[in-house]
């Protein structure tokens, strides 16, 4: 990947409806080049698929935190499954270091915040964890 399909990503995170043209424009090549280039990031598997992020999923959670997981034993892969089933879970990662798993949560209330919270923390394996309230959003991959 060079330096010109890192800024085609750049522009489409930023705008995936972007017209090929105004692509184009922005990096300085051709539409042909823009479409094959999309077309080719495809293929290899770089970009997996374009979505739409709406107004009220944005306002959908206005307390939002990351919960840092440490796991006893070999129950990741069931953790990750418990997890993902949870309607206030956003994104499970797997990680390495300290914690084993990073899950994004949001809610619309502090105390539905802190009762996803106790729900996680007696999952069988969950040894210990860390929650960080995220206060602000300056950037992310939805906007």
């Amino acid at each position: 990947m060079d330096d010109t399909d890192q800024k085609l990503i750049s522009a489409l995170r930023h705008d995936a409806r972007a017209s090929l043209s105004d692509l184009a424009l922005l990096l300085g090549v051709s539409r042909t080049t823009v479409r094959a280039r999309i077309e080719r990031l495809r293929r290899a598997g770089e970009i997996i698929g374009f979505t739409v992020v709406l107004k009220e999923d944005a306002l959908a959670d206005p307390v939002r935190g990351l919960m840092m997981i440490g796991i006893e034993g070999r129950g990741a892969d069931r953790i990750i499954r418990q997890l993902s089933g949870l309607s206030a879970v956003r994104g499970v990662h797997s990680t390495n270091g300290r914690w084993d798993v990073i899950a994004e949560i949001g809610t619309a209330t502090l105390e539905e915040f802190d009762d996803i919270l106790a729900r996680i923390r007696r999952f069988d394996g969950v040894a210990t964890s860390e929650t960080s309230l995220l206060l602000n959003t300056r950037k992310s991959a939805r906007s």
